[in-house]
């Protein structure tokens, strides 16, 4: 029916358009792809793109393209796209009107979107190329996210038809694509919330019985074909989709996802079957071509072995079990739905995982080959059997053969390693740094088993592993030199190395691990062994804590040889001691020995800087410059050369280095440190500001450019503008830029623009209000930069409230620092600030609120008959002042109450005759507050300062003599049971996206009370009250006698203290107080 509808003659020259975007003649190239460009706003295009990517005929290139600009478009088009937040999102291409605003991205047609879903479907099924069916899957997915189930309610329906046919060896193609498609489906809800799973238990209701007998049949013995394989990893890629995060449940009648146990569940046999098939998978063997068995063909490369579908499906039935045993083999962990269903598992299935997993463990020990990921995976799965006592108590029989036979090889450096070591050092570095290889290297997984093992279960494994390495190491130092096993030793040295949290808890072994580092690894510094060598600076970081009883000779000369590694010829020893360094020099004594040679120390760290961007090695020598700081300032402004330096090459090294990208990043903030350990002299600064402000206007500018270095950029602007006495007009430069990214593309760090706005507007407040910058439409001044900034993050609904918060701290900058020069700017702020009061008066989190009253206080400070008529001609000023003295006892910041303190008070600066009477009416209770709050700060003042007196108890705990759990109990770690708890709190009702960004964490704290600076600072709020209400009595007597009268007695004998309190301080303090 769609197809009648295709133009031919348009897509013929669509074909010849796609055909010409391959041409090296950019002549002919250019005008094709800016025709393709031009693809989403044609009516019928993405039926042109679906024809063209069908026909088997046509050139695959040509092919392929139509396939990925027809998945394009419909992600792009088939729904206005929004943000996480809900707000629309600009055109990709970021295309803008005339006027400057965003230009609304097109959306496809009804009749497109129908006629799409009508064909892509049989398309897909039918295509036998992996990556155009890839790109239709992924096409489905972009579709089925918006449409699926309501508008597209027969697309599982076509699925499941195409699956049912799966008898029919002919129909092999179309069951697998359609299972293709279906996982694509499933994914699109993998980490919804129990809520939003509907769709996905109605998907797990209708499909699990069709898969279910196929996965069956797909791992019997009988089956070892590669369309079976595919088959199976489909099905296991869709199982995985569906319970990973939650076994699933049964639909309400509405279509929602039911709250009540999932059958699964109320029936955990239900699963039975789908655990032997994991089982199954993973006991089949997969034998090598020679032989000639069945299956037939595998690979002899490693990469074509990870590659080849039968190793596929294996990772996945491990990457399930380990998944499910993480979520219910531990049922102290597990939510309370779940408790029962937990301890079926945990006694029942996780035991009888036992088997296949030990048993694809022994492959590689009995000569065969595995891959590197299952393995990592079945590690993972016996770490977390180590903890269950059902489990472990089978294991336990078999750890020799785990930490020996298994773990020991796994650790050691394989012959590619040492070959990277030798020729290809970046890489190895690269490699051995990589936080990716907690997920995929079973060296890492190896470690992990290791520790666990000698951490909860010590008592059975702990005595004879540190014999198995100490045995290692004797033969090693006996064994002449041409025939010593360096692999061994390496690996033995690692296994230390990874214990020594352990290892240095226990008293026993102190004086062992002493000799351990004299006699093994010591002469380890000079061996010919590359990577021995790189191991003993290794082993330095691992176990530098270790207590000397000498006379301090092994540290010097373990520091020694260290620094004389910092020139090794291999890069990664250079690296390795560059790390040791920073755990050397917090050694007692360690200072002596390297203050003498401090600047070559600097010197080679930046020649190892300019070699590789490693951003251990660029911390590293942060730790130096921190612990050393007082000795540093002879360097900094080198330092500060070599660091800017340093940074400009690591990011011109592009966006796909990864690790300058990061070492970039360390080195800006090796920058802040040097800085911080300077700011006590600021006169240094000036040697720095030529090297550092290009650098800070170079990342807020370009548009965006270098956005992961922001963070850091403002950083360095607020150092730079707050310790300093004058500020630089080079500095000034950074202000209007500062207003650019926020307005453009640096909305999300508000918090730390704050500071350095704050320091520029207290800095040098005339030239604040004086300066402006041209732009196409006038000259715009920095103070309404400042209030364009306070406005759009109050009304932006993206705003988190600390973000608000943080924007209004911004007015109080401009009135602490700019008295009398603002009135014309009081009805903005009032505007604004009681809107958002408004806002919040009934919310459960006072901290905005607070704020509110910190900038209304500053208001009525900054010009009390102007603030007292902004409020009145809104006719709000009983319900703010009602509101405010009904925070005051929840008022916990220091700035909240000196604020408070200051603006109640200021009322009383004003003669009674200009204050509002509804006002004059308050004042009893205006003074009885300020008095009890500046008397509450008095008090926590003085508390504070004895707390700050008493001794700190030192931290009790030694777990000297134990030795882990026993075999009858289950582990239990504090942390893992409060991570378990916050998972599980989100399995009740949330969104996991939510939980992994880390939605509204950040309201719980009160932001501004650390570092907000102002003039405000110089004033004694105890000393403002004494005089203002003394001032007052003096100018007013008769008034003021009636006010006294009104006053609680409690009121009067706390203002007396306070009074006598303030004398007592001026006295002490001498004339010049008074």
């Amino acid at each position: 029916m769609a197809e009648n509808k295709v133009n031919m003659t348009q897509v013929e020259a669509l074909h010849v358009a796609l055909q010409q975007s391959f041409s090296p003649d950019s002549s002919v190239r250019d005008p094709a792809e800016a025709n393709i460009k031009q693809l989403k706003f044609v009516p019928g295009a993405t039926q042109m793109l679906l024809h063209i990517t069908e026909e088997k005929q046509v050139q695959y290139e040509v092919r392929q393209a139509a396939a990925i600009q027809l998945k394009n478009i419909c992600r792009e088009c088939w729904v206005e796209r929004v943000s996480y937040l809900g707000i629309p999102l600009p055109s990709p291409d970021g295309a803008t009107n005339p006027d400057g605003t965003p230009v609304k991205p097109t959306l496809l047609s009804e009749e497109d979107k129908v006629a799409v879903k009508a064909k892509l479907i049989e398309c897909l099924l039918s295509e036998p190329d992996k990556s155009i069916r890839d790109l239709m899957a992924e096409t489905v997915h972009c579709i089925a996210i918006h449409d699926f189930p309501d508008q597209w309610p027969e697309l599982l329906p076509v699925l499941l038809q195409a699956i049912q046919l799966n008898a029919d060896p002919a129909q092999a193609l179309r069951v697998h694509n359609a299972l293709l498609a279906m996982r694509k489906v499933c994914k699109r809800y993998e980490y919804k919330s129990r809520e939003q799973r509907g769709p996905l238990n109605q998907i797990v209701m209708q499909s699990f019985p069709l898969l279910l007998p196929l996965a069956q049949r797909l791992s019997g013995p009988n089956e070892h074909s590669l369309e079976a394989a595919m088959m199976l990893k489909q099905i296991l890629k869709i199982f995985w989709s569906s319970t990973q995060f939650y076994l699933p449940s049964g639909n309400n009648s509405d279509g929602t996802a039911s709250s009540s146990p999932s059958p699964a569940l109320a029936n955990p046999d239900a699963l039975e079957p789908w655990f032997e098939v994991l089982k199954a998978v993973l006991t089949k063997p997969l034998p090598e071509a020679s032989t000639g068995l069945e299956p037939t063909g595998q690979p002899t490369t490693k990469d074509e072995r990870n590659a080849w579908p039968w190793w596929k499906v294996k990772k996945w039935a491990a990457q399930i079990m380990t998944r499910l045993f993480s979520r219910y083999g531990i049922p102290n962990y597990a939510e309370e739905e779940v408790k029962e269903f937990a301890k079926y598992f945990s006694q029942n299935i996780a035991p009888s995982f036992l088997g296949p997993v030990c048993e694809t463990l022994n492959l590689r020990p009995s000569g065969q080959f595995c891959t590197d990921r299952v393995v990592h995976l079945c590690l993972n799965f016996v770490d977390l059997a180590v903890e269950l006592a059902d489990t472990y108590k089978l294991l336990k029989p078999h750890m020799d053969f785990l930490l020996y036979k298994v773990c020991f090889p796994a650790m050691c450096l394989t012959e590619e390693d040492i070959e990277e070591f030798e020729n290809d050092p970046h890489e190895f570095v690269h490699k051995q740094n990589s936080p990716l290889a907690d997920f995929y290297d079973p060296r890492m997984s190896a470690i992990t088993l290791v520790t666990s093992a000698v951490r909860y279960r010590g008592q059975d494994t702990m005595q004879p592993l540190l014999g198995f390495l100490t045995e290692i190491l004797q033969r090693y130092n006996a064994t002449d030199e041409a025939n010593r096993n360096h692999i061994e030793k390496d690996c033995a040295l690692l296994m230390f190395g990874s214990l020594s949290e352990i290892l240095l808890k226990k008293k026993q072994y102190a004086g062992e691990l002493e000799g351990l580092m004299v006699t093994s690894v010591f002469p380890d510094f000079n061996s010919p062994v590359g990577f021995l060598r790189c191991r003993a600076c290794w082993m330095v970081q691992r176990f530098s804590e270790v207590q000397w009883s000498d006379d301090g000779t092994h540290l010097r000369n373990l520091i020694q040889l260290v620094l004389q590694r910092l020139s090794d010829p291999a890069l990664p020893v250079q690296i390795e001691a560059s790390k040791a360094l920073r755990f050397l020099i917090e050694v007692e004594g360690a200072d002596v020995a390297l203050l003498p040679v401090l600047p070559q120390i600097l010197n080679e760290y930046f020649r190892i800087m300019n070699e590789i961007g490693n951003d251990e090695v660029v911390a590293a020598l942060q730790v130096i410059i921190d612990t050393f700081g007082e000795h540093i300032e002879p360097h900094a402004i080198a330092l500060v050369t070599q660091l800017s330096g340093a940074f400009k090459n690591y990011v011109d090294a592009g966006e796909d280095d990864d690790d300058a990208a990061m070492a970039a990043a360390q080195c800006l903030e090796c920058i802040n440190t040097v800085l911080k350990g300077t700011c006590e002299h600021p006169e240094l600064y000036k040697g720095m500001e030529p090297h550092l402000i290009p650098l800070v206007l170079q990342i807020l500018g370009n548009d965006g450019e270098y956005l992961e270095y922001v963070e850091f950029a403002l950083d360095t602007l607020t150092f730079l503008t707050y310790f300093p006495p004058v500020l630089s007009p080079q500095i000034w430069e950074a202000f209007p830029l500062l207003y650019s990214a926020f307005d453009a593309w640096a909305f999300d760090y508000m918090i730390l623009m704050a500071p350095p706005l704050n320091n520029f507007i207290s800095k040098d407040p005339r030239h604040f209000l004086t300066a402006a910058v041209d732009t196409p439409e006038g000259p715009v001044k920095y103070l309404d930069m400042i209030f364009s900034i306070v406005s759009k993050t109050v009304h932006e609904d993206r705003s988190s409230e600390s973000e608000q918060r943080k924007a209004l701290s911004l007015y109080m900058s401009v009135l602490h620092n700019c008295t009398g020069q603002v009135d014309n700017y009081l009805t903005v702020m009032n505007d604004i600030t009681l809107g958002k009061l408004g806002q919040q008066v009934n919310a459960e989190n006072p901290s905005t609120r607070h704020v509110i009253f910190q900038v209304i206080g500053s208001l009525l400070y900054y010009n009390p008959e102007l603030e007292l008529a902004e409020l009145a001609k809104r006719g709000v000023t009983e319900q703010v002042f009602a509101q405010w003295i009904k925070e005051i006892d929840s008022m916990e910041g220091w700035l909240s109450q000196k604020m408070t303190v200051l603006g109640l008070l200021s009322i009383l600066r004003l003669p009674t005759a200009v204050i509002p009477q509804n006002v004059g009416s308050m004042i009893p209770g205006i003074i009885s507050a300020a008095v009890k709050l500046a008397a509450k700060m008095k008090e926590d003042a003085e508390k504070g300062q004895k707390e700050d007196d008493a001794a700190i108890e030192p931290e009790a705990g030694d777990d000297d003599d134990w030795e882990g759990f026993d075999e009858n109990e289950d582990v239990t770690n504090p942390n893992d049971e409060a991570y378990m708890s916050a998972l599980n709190k989100l399995t009740a009702g949330g969104d996991v996206s939510q939980f992994l960004l880390g939605d509204a964490w950040d309201d719980d704290f009160d932001d501004l009370e650390d570092d907000y600076h102002s003039p405000i600072d110089n004033v004694d709020e105890l000393h403002f009250l004494n005089d203002v209400l003394k001032e007052a009595y003096q100018r007013e007597p008769e008034v003021y006698q009636q006010v006294q009268g009104a006053l609680p007695a409690e009121t009067v004998a706390a203002c007396q203290q306070l009074f006598a309190a303030v004398d007592a301080q001026r006295s002490q303090a001498g004339p010049a107080a008074s």
